[in-house]
């Protein structure tokens, strides 16, 4: 089952320790194979939405930051308790903050 776990804008400034921290839980999930992939997203993207036909483009940064999806991690484990769990744990080490956790449907 994959999961897509996202994290909004944080509480925590990102530090040399958080860094670190990160990058050991990285480094396990990928030895594990859970992880698919894992990245950051720019402030700065572009809000694309369609009503009755017309589509509207409108780029960012966006005002509703703490709304604003900041980074990713795709992990592919055996159930939705063991994608809670690694939520657990990321934010163990984020500390305060939020985000979603979805199931990712389609071919692998």
């Amino acid at each position: 089952m994959r999961y897509l776990m996202t994290l909004n804008a944080p509480v925590r400034p990102p530090d040399q320790e958080l860094y670190a921290e990160m990058g050991k839980f990285v480094e396990e999930m990928s030895k594990a194979g859970i992880l698919i992939a894992t990245g950051g997203l720019a402030m700065d993207g572009t809000h694309v939405s369609a009503r009755n036909g017309k589509v509207t483009v409108v780029d960012g940064p966006f005002p509703e930051t703490k709304e604003t999806i900041i980074s990713f991690a795709l992990v592919d484990v055996g159930s939705k308790d063991e994608a809670i769990a690694l939520s657990r744990r990321f934010f163990a080490i984020q500390g305060d903050g939020e985000g979603d956790l979805r199931q990712v449907y389609g071919p692998e």
